[in-house]
């Protein structure tokens, strides 16, 4: 018998959730959901964009300006991508929908990705010109928000079993 996490929820909690065998993602290779592993890309590349911005802060060395311009390119790409694939399942799998948690996932990467654009915008010809304090402000607020997405998508996972191999019925609660 699957026994329930201890674990409080932050947002909803379903008993019979953990009694099913879960959801599968609609977008999947053999069985194998293609978001979660996706998502890793975007997300390394917009934390280490942030993390680039603190020590171009820090150096003044042009080579951290160029690194985040490059690093947000790839993770704005990476990004779009991986929201793709997760709108596919955003929209096909109606217990997705039918969480809070799928929807604060889906807003927090939207909104995300939209900052990311500017952030880019703001940076192409100069790398350098609007990356203090504005960029790097933008970059720390997409690196938590990509926290906070991430979250969500967690407990889409591990506490909603959406995107994990079993044989649920998608619209179900």
């Amino acid at each position: 018998m699957t026994q329930t996490p201890n674990i409080p929820p932050i947002i909803e909690s379903d008993e019979r959730e953990y009694r099913d065998s879960g959801v599968p993602s609609t977008v999947n290779i053999a069985g194998h959901p293609l978001h979660p592993p996706m998502v890793v890309f975007p997300v390394a590349l917009l934390v280490g964009a942030a993390a680039t911005d603190i020590a171009y802060w820090f150096t003044k060395d042009l080579f951290w300006a160029r690194g985040s311009f490059w690093l947000i390119v790839g993770g704005l790409l990476t990004g779009i991508v991986a929201a793709l694939i997760g709108l596919m399942d955003f929209i096909k799998i109606g217990r997705v929908r039918k969480h809070t948690a799928g929807w604060a996932h889906m807003y927090a990467n939207v909104t995300s990705l939209v900052l990311t654009a500017i952030n880019l915008g703001l940076r192409l010809g100069d790398p350098t010109e609007n990356l203090l304090f504005t960029g790097l402000i933008i970059s720390a607020v997409v690196a938590t928000l990509l926290g906070i997405g991430g979250w969500y998508g967690g407990e889409l996972i591990y506490r909603h079993k959406i995107a994990v191999i079993g044989y649920g019925d998608r619209d179900q609660v």
